[in-house]
């Protein structure tokens, strides 16, 4: 699972008021989100995978079975 602070320290250690600007939110809210005490919603999810260049899964932990 990626963290949003792991993404963050990736795109040249970039701050969460820095985030929070691209992604039409507050600093407030990316902490919240990094410390799982506020959901992410449908439209900021997709505008962090948009950014980051990843999937949902990704940020979200998501980790497929494959059967066979």
């Amino acid at each position: 699972m990626l963290t949003i602070a792991e993404l963050r320290a990736r795109n040249g250690k970039m701050s969460q008021k820095e985030l929070a600007e691209k992604i039409g939110t507050s600093q407030t809210t990316v902490s919240a989100w990094e410390k799982d005490i506020e959901v992410i919603s449908s439209r900021h999810l997709k505008r962090l995978c948009l950014f980051f260049n990843v999937s949902a899964d990704e940020l979200l932990g998501i980790k497929k079975k494959i059967c066979s």
